[in-house]
């Protein structure tokens, strides 16, 4: 990353980079529901131009038809400030929230209980009514629903997320890249390949002793899970000396319980230590499907390289494409390397 320094003062703000890289993630979100407006409603112009220009009854079946796709295939994904994918109703209440109303959980979601409560309304019901009376009632305020507006909301909406969610940078950072190399895919095929949807877990998993800080299913045609793809994030604050190999072997550890536990996920590894052993470095390349090493302290760590993104991008698009090829599989590896 470069740093921005005045007068030995560092000003640096990446934050609002690994922000924007999150939002622009929900680009495909975007084009998703502006397919739908343009279905629903037979109107071949940009989703602001609908929103701002159709009658609250189209608005409202679009919004709906949204929502109801749930159980259909190849669903984009949106996500709170750390990547963490929200399922698919929910991350319909989101974005359109997002897009006229601040506070969708703290503020909105309450009012919207209590006209459940008066009315004895569906919840689903009662959300997509004030979704639509607030979109019609509001639009010439806010003048515009274009992407570039859209985006800026919603990085503001990420940041708010990432202050109330504490301890998550470097799982952060590394989810980031995984939901780019995901929607990068997506965005250019407009499907998973293979595969029919994608669930990102939220928290992190334990596999046999060991947890695994991001997991992603895999999902098949009839919404089974087909694999997994474990991801352990491995930092190391200090070099050298009986630390080395204690690292060492707290990464292999997890490589053991991953490939005991099912051969057929898929395991990459992230690791963030400064003046890590080479030799160890290529035998770890050698036992998982995708490794990504930073010769960096873990304070230094804010960001995949464009050649590290390039490289999970590649990966990902090859495990949807089917045409991934596992070298010969190792049962486990002697802890220490």
């Amino acid at each position: 990353m470069n740093f921005l320094i005045i007068d030995g003062v560092d000003i640096t703000h990446s934050r609002l980079v690994d922000l924007t890289k999150l939002a622009d993630q929900a680009k495909p979100f975007y084009d998703w529901v502006e397919a739908q407006f343009k279905s629903v409603v037979s109107m071949s112009q940009t989703l602001d131009e609908i929103l701002q220009t159709a009658k609250p009854d189209e608005i409202q079946a679009a919004i709906t038809h949204c929502y109801s796709v749930s159980r259909v295939s190849n669903l984009p994904l949106l996500f709170d400030g750390v990547g963490r994918s929200y399922p698919h109703n929910k991350a319909c209440y989101y974005f359109f929230s997002w897009i006229i109303r601040d506070a969708p959980q703290q503020r909105l979601a309450p009012l919207i209980q209590r006209i459940v409560k008066n009315s004895g309304k569906r919840r689903l019901d009662a959300e997509v009514e004030a979704i639509t009376k607030l979109i019609c009632k509001y639009r010439a305020d806010v003048k515009t629903f274009e992407w570039q507006a859209i985006r800026e909301i919603i990085i503001d909406r990420l940041e708010g997320s990432r202050r109330s969610i504490k301890g998550h940078e470097k799982e952060t950072i590394v989810r980031t890249a995984l939901l780019m190399a995901i929607q990068s895919y997506y965005y250019q095929n407009g499907h998973y390949g293979k595969f029919s949807g994608i669930e990102i877990a939220d928290t992190q998993i334990m596999v046999g002793n060991e947890s695994f800080d991001v997991s992603i299913n895999l999902m098949g045609a009839s919404g089974n899970c087909e694999a997994r793809i474990l991801v352990p994030i491995k930092t190391r604050e200090t070099e050298g000396g009986g630390h080395s190999h204690l690292f060492t072997r707290d990464i292999t550890s997890a490589i053991n319980s991953a490939k005991f536990d099912n051969p057929d996920d898929y395991l990459i590894v992230v690791i963030v230590a400064k003046n890590w052993s080479e030799r160890e470095a290529e035998n770890i390349r050698a036992l998982v499907d995708h490794a990504a090493i930073f010769d960096q302290s873990p304070n230094q760590f804010t960001e995949f390289s464009s050649s590290e993104q390039e490289k999970l991008n590649n990966f990902f698009s090859s495990v949807f494409n089917g045409v991934y090829l596992r070298s010969n599989p190792v049962d486990t590896l002697p802890l220490g390397g």
